[in-house]
């Protein structure tokens, strides 16, 4: 069976604006949380986010009046991917590439305004690229068109599972040899007035910071951003001398078929356990774990149990930390900006901390790399996603070797 290995990476988050700032920041513990800019919080009961900060399209070349900002992120973070792979996509390439993208609610910001001139001010029309702007596949058609991508192109909104559906869908393809390249991760910006009052009202966003798996934790904190890789199967990759950051091994998913919005550990370890099978892989050889870890008190207790279910006695042994701590809850774009982290910190022997840690909780009694990264060198490691709707997907990475 064909390996898939990646040889780019591209990211924008509330941590910077590529991936060596993003790396800086998941190094040094560093928060990207702070007070929201973009919208009057004035009549909301959360004043923190983790926004994008200082971006300007137009320092990009990018078609405002054509993207919303979710889709400006994902062209963002695909070309600085493309530019570390050095890929050129050929006439003959077209047809064996993809762009396979997730996000949970597109274009959030264009839908926004619509309502607020069309329903507020009473006008009489909205935007004529409104629909465009929207749509959620927005974000991965500019990038078949920027690339010339002619394959299989589309977008998966599975909430905060989307950009893990959407990797592990473009690994399977290349794996089964279908195509030979994809771009591949997640987009969201989910910054608007309307959005932030519908979280208000799910009562799960924190009124400070986000602390996973701490005692004391108070909920999510929202973020946006982008993350995209470049996957291509090896034999492709070694015939263009290309540089090879990391491996995909395995993907699993899982549906909980329970709860819309109350997490199963039975189902997250289902889509574990899917995963490492798929990769070939027992719980022994995994050091990392990115946890899913959003944050809030009936999310962290249930991945906590779940780890158990799947990983057994192994489960004491292994390092689990949640990066959202840092760029916060991207929604759609959560996985994207994990399986980033993940394949550096397996890069670069050093595992990003689980920031705003302050005291253990029963419940969560895990190694959860509390405030300040560890050096270790790990083969293999696992990144969660799991989604309203009961919809989990999980992804295996490995030390390319």
């Amino acid at each position: 069976m064909p390996r898939v290995v990646i040889t780019g990476l591209g990211i924008i988050s509330a941590l910077g604006h590529n991936v060596s700032e993003n790396w800086d920041a998941l190094s040094a513990g560093r928060s990207g949380v702070g007070p929201i800019q973009r919208v009057n919080t004035a009549n909301l009961k959360f004043a923190n986010g983790a926004e994008v900060q200082g971006f300007n399209p137009d320092n990009y070349q990018l078609k405002a009046d054509y993207l919303d900002r979710f889709a400006q992120f994902a062209v963002v973070a695909a070309r600085e991917a493309m530019r570390q792979a050095g890929l050129v996509i050929t006439e003959t390439l077209q047809t064996r590439s993809a762009a396979i993208t997730g996000s949970c609610v597109g274009g959030q910001d264009t839908q926004d305004a619509g309502f607020v001139e069309l329903y507020g001010k009473n006008a009489t029309r909205v935007h004529p690229m409104t629909i465009p702007r929207t749509m959620a596949n927005a974000g991965a058609s500019y990038i078949s068109t920027e690339y010339g991508i002619r394959g299989p192109v589309y977008t998966i909104s599975t909430a905060c599972s989307s950009s893990n559906h959407a990797i592990g869908q473009a690994f399977w393809l290349v794996r089964s040899g279908a195509i030979d390249v994809a771009i591949t991760g997640g987009s969201e910006a989910p910054f608007s007035y309307g959005l932030l009052k519908a979280w208000e009202a799910m009562r799960v966003v924190s009124p400070d910071t986000c602390r996973p798996f701490s005692r004391d934790r108070k909920g999510l904190i929202l973020g946006e951003g982008a993350a995209m890789l470049v996957l291509e199967s090896l034999e492709h990759a070694h015939a263009r001398g290309a540089n090879i950051l990391g491996e995909i091994v395995g993907f699993g998913m899982s549906s909980d078929a329970g709860h819309i919005t109350k997490p199963s550990a039975e189902g997250a370890a289902m889509a574990m356990t899917s995963a490492l099978r798929d990769a070939q892989v027992v719980p022994e050889q995994v050091g990392y774990i990115n946890a899913h870890g959003t944050g809030t008190s009936l999310n962290d207790s249930t991945e906590t149990a779940a780890i158990k279910l799947a990983f057994g006695a192994q489960a004491r042994n292994v390092a689990v930390g949640s990066t959202k701590s840092m760029h916060g809850h991207a929604l759609g774009a959560a996985g994207a900006l994990e399986a980033v982290a993940t394949v550096m910190a397996l890069k670069n022997g050093l595992l990003p901390p689980t920031a705003n840690y302050n005291e253990p909780d029963p419940e969560c009694d895990l190694d959860f790399i509390a405030n300040q990264a560890r050096e270790r060198k790990v083969e293999y490691a696992i990144s969660n996603s799991f989604a309203f709707g009961g919809l989990n997907a999980v992804l295996v990475f490995r030390v390319h070797r």
